[in-house]
């Protein structure tokens, strides 16, 4: 293989470095299609092809950014070029073809999709894409809108569950990633700190699950979503009152993250469960 292949198909020019992303447009696909209780052919298997690369293509496309604004090497230009004109031109062939399934109501869902896209691109531009969790907060909420997706494409036809399903995965994975900000900064720590310190430290993870809890029970009562959800973010609220009280003083980061990683799995599953057995 000659040098220039083995430079193109180098990991970083086309998977992201963001491990723990995938679960965040993963698992409101999954639940999306849990909730509408099948999965078609093909039209399943496209959506699932135009999401993974509208999800890859911001991997190549922050590297071309990066070339014109003289943050990398040149000669990283034209591998990242080949991936970006590639993952393009499978996410409009699927695309498309949801188009002729008669799926037209997913192009709505791409309109939040391109502005964020494009203002990550410019926080890019301008070197101040690192430390944004804002901008990681309303990314997982477009990411969260696979649901809604999948549900449509696999038939559901309650258009008020359909957006239940993005909020309360939206809200599931704003809650991840205050959380993975939280341990992160326990593991810097000399020591456990004092309880009361602990608590201060973690009450913004700790309200926002509680938020997320509430949310769920309000789903339930408007009977947007099964009663087994409160379940499932009930055991986050659980998981993250744990993190809270434990902090993980010199725990590596990977071990945070393949935690958060069960921990987000394990949330997929109770909340596919959930509607499968209603």
């Amino acid at each position: 293989m000659s040098k220039t292949r083995r430079r193109l198909f180098r990991r970083h020019f086309f998977l992201p470095a963001e491990h723990g992303a995938w679960v965040w447009l993963l698992g409101p696909l999954i639940i999306g299609l849990a909730a509408a209780g099948r999965f078609p052919l093909p039209d399943g298997w496209l959506l699932l092809v135009a999401a993974l690369a509208a999800f890859l293509l911001r991997q190549p496309a922050s590297i071309i950014v990066k070339v014109l604004s003289k943050r990398r090497a040149r000669q990283d230009f034209q591998p990242a070029l080949f991936w970006l004109v590639l993952y393009s031109l499978v996410m409009l062939a699927a695309t498309l073809g949801l188009l002729w399934a008669g799926h037209p109501r997913i192009l709505w869902l791409a309109v939040p999709g391109v502005l964020v896209f494009l203002w990550h691109l410019w926080l890019v531009s301008r070197r101040a894409e690192r430390g944004q969790t804002g901008v990681e907060l309303v990314a997982c909420g477009v990411l969260a809108l696979a649901a809604p997706a999948a549900y449509w494409v696999a038939g559901g036809q309650d258009n008020g569950q359909a957006w239940a399903l993005w909020g309360l995965t939206w809200l599931q994975s704003a809650a991840s990633i205050l959380y993975v900000a939280l341990r992160l900064e326990g593991r810097r720590l000399k020591a456990v700190a004092p309880l009361g310190e602990r608590l201060r430290m973690g009450g913004r993870t700790l309200l926002y699950h509680l938020f997320n809890l509430l949310a769920a029970a309000a789903a339930v009562a408007l009977r947007l979503a099964p009663s087994l959800v409160v379940l499932a973010f009930g055991l986050m609220a659980l998981d993250a009152l744990e993190g809270v009280l434990r902090p993980p003083v010199g725990v590596r980061p990977t071990r945070i993250g393949f935690r958060q990683l069960a921990a987000s799995t394990a949330f997929v599953i109770l909340m596919s469960l959930a509607y499968l057995l209603a």
